[in-house]
């Protein structure tokens, strides 16, 4: 297969930026499940700019036919989705996790092609979470020689949002949120990860609590919290941490994690467990699995939704089992092993 790129502004009716790679002989990475793909780029994110090109010569150097867009304005990504899935065997998405969800919640529970999510953003949390290499050279032949994965999703409705938000990876007030919520636009381009690590730190070290009022399945929770997160993937950062036991992405269940320490000794010693992966029970965590949540919060605090701001509390979050296809890298032969 030759192959080439090509522009689908015809069939979007938007404005398309188009980038010719280099034509090569099809290659063995995918190149026998899928032949064409759609690359949906956000200019604006840190590194979409700069790695469209890389992307799309990987995509083209697998021997796939692709046609790269950019998209202009918050929502296009989705309405890129719906109008042009029909027409791909794979869509790539290079931007932030915003750029990603996007396109991944439009294709929720339909039958469109699975999504590979490149990283472009500055955290790029759902493709660490997924063990996606931050270098999309890498990152698409791995993808492409993996298989997709159906994965839930938690839907988000309530007073933050007019229209149900779909997450991949977590939800939550406090601490999360607050460091997305104080890092600055200019420290994101500049630092990148660092400027989310010193913004967490800065809100770990305020230590600021609230009265929370949790529900799950219909059981009601109140204590106070620094930090409630509905999660759906348990493993941050490639694992370097994971937020509670037994957190599965398919298993139509997301997991509450409330997390209340009252002292810098408290803080640290949590923090020790989450880090060595210690579920034993402590006072400062509780979990909870459930399919229907309701959080609420006195003050009111800001909610995020992998790692996008959303407004402020309350908000309901109800799960969408096995929504989206993903795809993820295959498993290298060290990780099968450990299995």
């Amino acid at each position: 297969m030759t192959a080439v790129t090509r522009t689908a502004v015809a069939a979007s009716g938007l404005r398309s930026g188009t980038w010719r790679a280099p034509v090569a002989a099809g290659g063995d990475d995918g190149a026998d499940r899928y032949s064409r793909a759609l690359l949906v780029i956000n200019p604006a994110s840190r590194r979409g700019s700069q790695f469209h090109q890389p992307a799309l010569e990987a995509i083209t150097r697998a021997g796939l036919l692709c046609d790269a867009i950019l998209t202009e304005r918050q929502g296009q990504g989705a309405h890129l989705a719906v109008t042009l899935a029909s027409g791909y065997d794979v869509i790539f998405t290079l931007g932030g996790d915003g750029t990603a969800m996007e396109v991944v919640g439009a294709l929720a529970g339909g039958e469109g092609p699975p999504v590979g999510i490149l990283p472009g953003g500055t955290g790029n949390l759902i493709a660490r979470t997924l063990g996606i290499p931050l270098d999309v050279r890498e990152a698409v032949p791995l993808l492409l020689r993996g298989q997709p994965v159906l994965v839930d999703l938690g839907v988000m409705t309530g007073a933050p949002i007019r229209n149900p938000r779909r997450f991949a990876f977590a939800a939550g007030v406090g601490i999360d949120a607050t460091m997305v919520a104080d890092v600055s636009a200019r420290l994101k381009r500049h630092l990148g990860v660092p400027a989310y690590m010193l913004s967490w730190v800065a809100a770990a070290l305020r230590r600021e609590t609230f009265r929370a009022r949790l529900t799950v399945d219909g059981e009601v929770i109140e204590r106070d919290a620094s930090a409630v997160m509905l999660a759906n993937f348990g493993a941050v950062l490639n694992d370097l941490i994971r937020l509670g036991p037994g957190i599965q992405h398919d298993d139509g269940k997301l997991d509450l994690c409330v997390f209340s320490p009252g002292t810098a000794r408290d803080a640290v010693r949590v923090a020790w467990k989450l880090l060595r992966k210690d579920f034993q029970a402590d006072p400062c965590m509780l979990y909870r699995a459930g399919r229907h949540f309701r959080v609420e919060t006195i003050p009111p605090r800001p909610v995020q939704a992998d790692g996008e701001l959303l407004g402020d509390t309350p908000f309901e979050v109800t799960v969408e089992p096995l929504a989206a296809r993903l795809l993820v890298p295959q498993q290298r032969p060290a990780e099968r092993s450990r299995r």
